[in-house]
């Protein structure tokens, strides 16, 4: 087949998967109120983090008893808080069918060293038997794993009567995905995924059951100060409203605000959902008519519908040993990144060769579809240079 480009062009050509896309309309000038050269501390930036704060409550419908602080370190930071401050106070199950969900087992058996811990593990693609579970232990997971795609599709298999903590890692399920909090203990994100933020803040949100973990267990190890949720044994109320453990970059903290409030204004969470259902369903309808390329998702209820994984299942690629295939994903993300059309869309190093492409809610729609000739445009590039090579 001959490898014509197409005439039209996405206008954004940002489908990374961290950092994300910017809101549409989005500039600098929209920072402009930023809370530069003052304290954090000041009344002016505490008022700012509660701002912040209140808006994520109001725009994912956290619950009020709930408490949510901006912490350091991005989602990594927020996750790893929650590892080292509450478990080792009952059994633990880990669940895992990504890179993420396979590090966080890494801190805990080999960085905690507990010893009581089950690991229900799943390949790429799939999504572990949810119903093995112990719901009597504390339970980690990633909500949607961003290097394969595979999300859980909703909270049903976690029990109203569980005896452990659910920890959860949603760092690209937040603002795109119906997550239900009522089955959530601790839930973790950053905000440079769904809303195109900035990095290096991540978001720690904790029920009433996790605040009485904290209060009432204490780990056997040291915790480093930026992970002290709590003073003389009660929670630090200051974090979750506004007082963060350490310096946050205010300017951030503004971009973060600008995106929560371009949400609000177009219909809050359940307009943030369908952009990112749109998104992926385009891809979706033209990945179903294509037939040398699928879904790493092996389940339709598992897609995801940010962090959209493909795999090439054409003889050509399929045949290569793997760091052939490896080179070939790389060459179709270099051919689009070349032609400005596409960035940062390679599979992650750890995933299997393919594509990744975001469809998070910061992401138009009519870009996604005029993404899609500029695949094929690059798929049959790359192709007929193999053809060439053989």
């Amino acid at each position: 087949m001959t490898a014509t480009k197409p005439g039209v062009r996405p206008a954004n050509p940002h489908f990374s998967s961290g950092p994300c896309a910017k809101r549409p309309g989005w500039t600098l000038q929209k920072l402009a109120d930023a809370v530069l050269g003052r304290s954090h501390r000041s009344k002016l930036g505490k008022a700012r983090l509660k701002q912040a704060i209140d808006l994520t409550r109001e725009i994912l419908g956290v619950p009020a008893d709930y408490r949510i602080g901006i912490v350091p370190a991005s989602d990594t930071g927020a996750v790893e808080m929650a590892l080292w401050s509450l478990l080792g106070a009952r059994p633990v199950t880990m669940l895992s069918w990504e890179s993420f969900g396979e590090g966080w087992i890494t801190d805990v058996e080999k960085q905690l060293k507990l010893k009581d811990v089950t690991v229900i593990k799943a390949p790429y693609g799939a999504l572990p038997d949810l119903a093995k579970v112990d719901q009597n232990t504390d339970i980690v997971f990633t909500w949607n794993g961003t290097t394969s795609g595979v999300r859980v599709p909703n909270a049903d298999w976690i029990s109203d009567k569980r005896q452990g903590l659910t920890i959860c890692d949603a760092t690209s399920a937040a603002f795109a995905q119906r997550m239900d909090f009522t089955k959530l203990d601790v839930v973790t994100f950053s905000w440079q995924k769904v809303l195109g933020g900035e990095g290096a803040h991540g978001m720690l949100i904790l029920s009433p059951r996790a605040v009485e973990r904290l209060e009432t267990y204490k780990p056997a190890w040291p915790l480093p100060k930026i992970f002290r949720m709590t003073k003389g044994g009660k929670l630090n109320e200051g974090i979750f409203t506004g007082e963060t453990i350490n310096t946050p970059s205010m300017l951030c903290v503004e971009d973060y605000v600008d995106a929560l409030n371009w949400a609000k204004s177009i219909g809050g969470h359940p307009a943030l959902v369908a952009r990112a259902d749109a998104n992926a369903k385009v891809v979706s309808d033209w990945v179903a008519k294509t037939p040398w390329i699928a879904n790493l998702a092996t389940d339709l209820k598992t897609q995801s519908n940010t962090s959209v994984c493909l795999k090439f299942t054409d003889s050509a690629v399929t045949s290569l040993p793997e760091d052939g295939q490896a080179a070939f994903a790389k060459n179709v993300a270099s051919l689009l990144e070349k032609e400005g059309v596409a960035f940062d869309i390679a599979y992650y190093r750890d995933a299997p060769p393919g594509l990744r492409i975001w469809c998070g809610s910061t992401v138009e729609t009519a870009d996604v579809a005029a993404l899609m000739p500029w695949v094929e445009w690059a798929f049959h590039t790359a192709k007929a240079s193999l053809a060439k090579a053989a």
